[in-house]
């Protein structure tokens, strides 16, 4: 097992970073369209405002907990695999470009699903995030062999 470059640590940090704060602007995404809706989950959420109701199909609320559901499907397991994969001493550009090109295409991902739904774009997006997994994954198992 190698030591994980500082340089490539700063990258993975930084961007990791960047994925969590998009993931908690899901959780604002979310209660923005059940405030402007008035509708909720939960009974209990819908004492405090005139004409709330609970509501479990809203077609605008389910995109958005769809992508939320999503990104924890694909970010959490990039970033256990993402950090086993810098353990095999991957070279600084190689990490960095993936590293980028997955929380890139991870915010894309989120733009084209839940503010501007559009195909293909959604579709690549995933792919693009999900080959990189795949190749980190692939790459690390046949290291630690």
């Amino acid at each position: 097992m190698a030591a994980i470059n500082t340089e490539i640590m700063k990258v993975f940090g930084f961007w990791s970073s960047v994925l969590v704060l998009k993931m908690l602007a899901m959780v604002i995404l979310t209660a923005r369209h059940r405030f402007t809706k008035k509708i909720f989950a939960n009974p209990d959420d819908t004492t405090f405002l005139k004409k709330a109701k609970v509501l479990y199909d809203d077609a605008d609320i389910e995109r958005v907990r769809r992508n939320h559901l999503n990104d924890l499907e694909n970010v959490l397991p990039w970033f256990i695999i993402t950090y086993i994969w810098l353990t095999t001493g991957p070279s600084i550009w190689l990490a960095g470009i993936l590293i980028r090109t997955f929380v890139i295409s991870r915010i894309i991902h989120t733009l084209v699903y839940a503010v501007f739904p559009q195909q293909p774009a959604r579709f690549l997006s995933f792919f693009f995030g999900y080959c990189i997994m795949g190749y980190e994954a692939f790459t690390s198992l046949l290291y630690y062999l």
